[in-house]
């Protein structure tokens, strides 16, 4: 079932992201692990109103971790670098 509240995860807040939102328009964003790149599109095309060109993902693994003698590791995540249109942009990213 496609629901783009399920899908897109929150923003990827770095500084090489704030670069490529600047210089390239291009926007950071984790998003489910199960979902494709036209889920992505489409979902960020329905919540914030922009028109995407293309989509670009990365499966991120899990960060092992210690604490004492006790190991594990971090969740796994799924990053999407989502290229938009020209003159379209995300106010999430911009502070509104």
């Amino acid at each position: 079932m496609f629901d783009p509240y399920q899908i897109i995860k929150g923003p990827v807040i770095t500084e090489k992201s704030t670069t490529l939102r600047g210089e390239e328009n291009k926007y950071t964003l984790f998003v489910s692990l199960g979902a494709s790149k036209t889920e992505i599109k489409r979902a960020v095309e329905e919540l914030f109103k922009v028109e995407v060109i293309k989509v670009n993902t990365s499966n991120l693994g899990g960060k092992k971790k210690r604490l004492g003698i006790h190991e594990g590791y971090r969740a796994r995540r799924k990053k999407a670098v989502v290229t938009l249109k020209p003159g379209n942009t995300i106010r999430m990213f911009e502070g509104a």
